[in-house]
């Protein structure tokens, strides 16, 4: 079981040296990934009637590849990861483009977490369509793959057309690793196809339910001839009320069911300064080195 940690830009505010700082931190205490959320446009909460909004107009977003070059010049280790970046409403080869750059500058360090999206008022700002995002999203995964895998590309599908084009630099990881976030079917196909790995959109629950999940994608992986053992699954694991025993007791459920990573959110948990945040991240890394600990002493 690894640990990640996800980026509280829900309230960390807009200091360059702090954030420059928290980063910093949490790679120090050994953190391997730093989980980055994506969102170019707030909407208000009257455009949702039938959903409720993850996030509106009152909750504030950096853009996530120029906070990761940010970050990537600021550590030396950790990996980097959009968890996850909405790709429909983006140009692919841009996309592309900017995680390729950004995977240079890091020295290889991007985990590349892709999305279909549910924000329709940013689509439609972003000149994108909404109702189409998730057949765009396949066949931008497609044309993603080959851009940064070769330096000429020759592409025809249903929404894109590339003739002899590339991008340079490419990236230091070929391939890159790609992980899908969602939970329908269809983004377990993704995860079987092309993925590294699974980060459930919907919280996935240590129990029956949850285990029957892993399972039902292992057996997809199996059917692309690929090694179930190949793909990681994140937890994105809500800090909660921070007592360090139910920490601990989640930790070993949902290892036991086939969660790879366990990723802290500090965010909504009534932490009131990033020092609070980080004195979080500091005691859920300890219970990560009590595990390794515990497997070095096991006969």
């Amino acid at each position: 079981m690894r640990f990640g940690a996800v980026f509280p830009q829900l309230e960390i505010g807009n200091d360059p040296v702090v954030i420059r700082d928290f980063a910093q931190a949490v790679e120090a205490l050994g953190y391997g990934h730093l989980c980055v959320f994506d969102h170019v446009l707030g909407a208000h909460s009257r455009h949702f009637t039938s959903i409720a909004p993850r996030y509106t107009d009152l909750d504030a977003f950096h853009e996530v590849f120029v906070l990761l070059g940010y970050v990537a010049a600021a550590t030396t280790s950790i990996m980097l990861m959009p968890g996850v970046l909405v790709l429909p409403q983006r140009q692919t080869a841009l996309a592309a483009k900017q995680a390729a750059t950004l995977d240079v500058l890091s020295g290889g360090r991007l985990r590349l977490g892709l999305g279909a999206g549910w924000n329709f008022v940013e689509f439609e700002a972003l000149g994108t369509d909404f109702s189409n995002r998730g057949r765009r999203l396949d066949e931008q995964v497609e044309l993603l793959r080959a851009l940064l895998a070769a330096p000429l590309v020759t592409f025809e599908g249903d929404y894109h057309r590339v003739v002899d084009a590339g991008i340079r630099p490419l990236p230091v990881q070929r391939p890159l690793p790609l992980w899908f976030g969602g939970h329908a079917d269809a983004v377990l196909m993704r995860v079987a196809k092309w993925g590294s790995g699974w980060l459930p959109s919907t919280p996935l629950a240590a129990d029956a339910d949850g285990r029957a999940a892993i399972a039902r994608l292992r057996d997809l992986v199996r059917r692309q001839a690929r090694d179930p053992d190949d793909i990681e699954i994140t937890r994105i694991y809500p800090a909660g009320n921070g007592r360090v025993d139910t920490w601990r007791r989640d930790i070993a459920a949902f290892r036991d069911i086939g969660v790879t990573e366990m990723t802290l959110d500090t965010q909504r948990a009534g932490y009131a300064t990033v020092d609070d945040h980080l004195r979080a991240f500091r005691r859920f890394s300890e219970l990560e080195r009590e595990l390794a600990g515990a497997a070095t002493n096991r006969p």
